[in-house]
């Protein structure tokens, strides 16, 4: 019989590690944990890899920052900027460009990888919040979420503004305008962070230091905190797949899931490597140094602090004087009042829902959107807000390439972004119903096969099939809507919570949310008007006249 055990030199050590940390057990508890096979799961994932690569990348790339406002005139090998008189930080970010062998290369990764990381993080959250995910007991990682996205926000803010040219510097000027325009403490917050007047010398090594220390390290807590959370609370499951509330299906986390995971991140990596390799981003050689008195048209900031720029572009010039100082509305309200709409609007999102509807049960299963029709208009309303303002911070370039009054684009925006959200809650929620309308049909009478028969009495039908057993499990894991919260107890008194301005608000609010509901009703198999199955017969299977 061959010896199965391993050498002296592989388990000495195991055992060694295993004595102390008890590694073994937990491995044995672990390794078999399913995960669930859905391709939306990956979208949080793309997220986790970008992060990595990021780590990566900016560590070759912190060996030759120099984040220092000192000027030298500059000596490199870009000849269109010999001699030009510029900060050590633009200057070290020109030499890894040019002079450090595979500089360019890591910057661009670096910067792709940025830009995917918030990409994937955006759809991995809305992919949450429209199939519920969210819900109880999920609702610490979707703060954790909120906390995630925000972070990625201040740290793309500080790693863009890090090279100190001519576009950079522009979004550093409006940070520091919205700092200054904050009432009573905006212009020591201002003072402090920069150093003293803009720009100071302060800046660009404070931003460093935050850029690769104090927000990476809490980024990294954030995700190992989500990560532990979903491992102890089991991963949700899209509806249809074979899954319950009490039973996971998928995979094993050993070997299937990890050697999945393992290829798709060299996959990602391979992506972004492709894209640093041949898509050019943020050539700072082109911008120039940072002069405080100069600013380009079409100056745009990466896609996800656009929600800023447009909010700023649409503000008019309001100014007001109160007790004898200025307060900047046309900078203060753009800075302030459109992420705290969206953010605190997310945040409080998870217990605004349960409040109105009264659904305090665990949830393992996710929702399909067009279930949730309130839901689902709601995020598409937020999206359809997003969007407009991301679309306003680039005025100037529509108002260029198709040739319209800039001040044309402006005000449609300004009315758009009123309109254009309430028109999209309108919309996607008639969707949602007509999307259900055609599940509770199918469920009915089949799916039409697209094939017409003709009886010999000479009527025509259409036939109608059976659908599958994983699209019935699909349509019927719709769950009813909860009956409407009582006005009253069993003797005719006031229910709690009922009572007063608050709860007459949360009664409408319930009734209205579970107004548009169309009850699924059949097996999904097709009927004749006389109930009689209607069997598909093979013969039969092409058009007859």
């Amino acid at each position: 019989m061959a010896d199965t055990s391993l050498p002296k030199a592989v388990s000495g050590p195991l055992n060694h590690i295993d004595d102390r940390l008890g590694s073994s057990n937990f491995l044995k508890r672990n390794v078999k944990k399913v995960f669930p096979d859905h391709w939306s799961f990956l979208l949080g994932e793309i997220a986790l890899y970008s992060f990595i690569i990021l780590l990566l990348t900016g560590t070759f790339l912190t060996l030759w920052f120099k984040p220092s406002m000192l000027e030298v005139h500059y000596d490199g090998s870009y000849e269109p900027l010999k001699t030009v008189l510029m900060s050590e930080a633009y200057a070290s970010t020109l030499h890894i460009s040019f002079d450090v062998r595979g500089g360019l290369l890591m910057r661009q990764i670096h910067h792709w990888a940025a830009l995917l990381f918030m990409a994937s993080l955006m759809a991995h959250m809305l992919r949450v919040f429209f199939t519920g995910a969210y819900r109880k007991p999920r609702e610490f990682n979707w703060f954790i979420g909120l906390g995630l996205f925000t972070l990625g926000m201040l740290e793309g803010l500080f790693g863009y503004s890090l090279p100190d040219d001519l576009l950079s510097g522009t979004g550093l000027r409006i940070t520091q305008g919205v700092l200054e325009a904050i009432p009573l403490v905006g212009t020591y917050g201002y003072m402090f962070l920069f150093g003293g007047e803009f720009p100071g010398e302060d800046i660009i090594p404070r931003m460093f230091t935050l850029h690769i220390l104090l927000v990476p390290g809490i980024i990294l807590a954030l995700i190992t905190a989500h990560m532990m959370i979903m491992w102890h609370q089991k991963h949700t499951q899209m509806p249809g797949t074979g899954g319950t509330e009490q039973k996971v299906t998928g995979y094993p986390f050993y070997p299937v899931f990890l050697g999945k995971s393992g290829a798709y991140f060299l996959f990602t990596f391979a992506v972004l490597a492709l894209m640093g390799t041949f898509a050019q981003i943020n050539p700072v050689w082109l911008f120039g140094p940072y002069d405080p008195s100069a600013i380009s048209a079409a100056s745009q900031p990466d896609f996800y602090m656009g929600l800023l720029e447009g909010s700023l572009r649409l503000m008019p010039p309001w100014e007001i004087v109160l007790f004898g100082h200025t307060l900047s509305l046309s900078v203060l309200i753009p800075a302030l009042v459109p992420l705290g709409l969206v953010f605190t609007g997310a945040a409080i999102w998870p217990w605004l829902e349960r409040w109105i509807t009264g659904d305090h049960r665990y949830h393992h299963v996710n929702d399909r959107p067009r279930n949730a029709p309130t839901r689902t208009s709601a995020g598409m309303a937020m999206i359809t807000f997003y969007g407009l303002l991301w679309l306003a911070g680039a005025n100037d370039v529509i108002s260029e390439r198709f040739h319209v009054s800039l001040y044309a684009t402006t005000w449609f925006f300004r009315f758009a972004i009123f309109i254009g959200p309430v028109l999209a809650f309108i919309i996607t929620k008639r969707i949602c119903l007509g999307l259900q309308r055609s599940d509770a049909a199918t469920m009915a009478h089949g799916y039409e096969a697209g094939i017409i028969t003709m009886s010999p009495e000479g009527k025509f039908e259409e036939v109608h099939r059976v659908p599958s057993a994983a699209e019935i499990a699909k349509i019927t894991s719709k769950e009813e809507p909860r009956p409407p919260l009582p006005a009253v107890d069993a003797n005719g008194v006031p229910a709690k919570g009922s009572k007063g301005p608050i709860g007459h608000l949360r009664t409408r609010l319930n009734m209205w949310w579970n107004s548009d509901s169309i009850p699924i009703e059949g097996d999904g198999h097709p009927h004749e008007h006389h109930e009689k199955e209607l069997v598909e017969d093979e013969s039969r299977k092409e058009l007859t006249r």
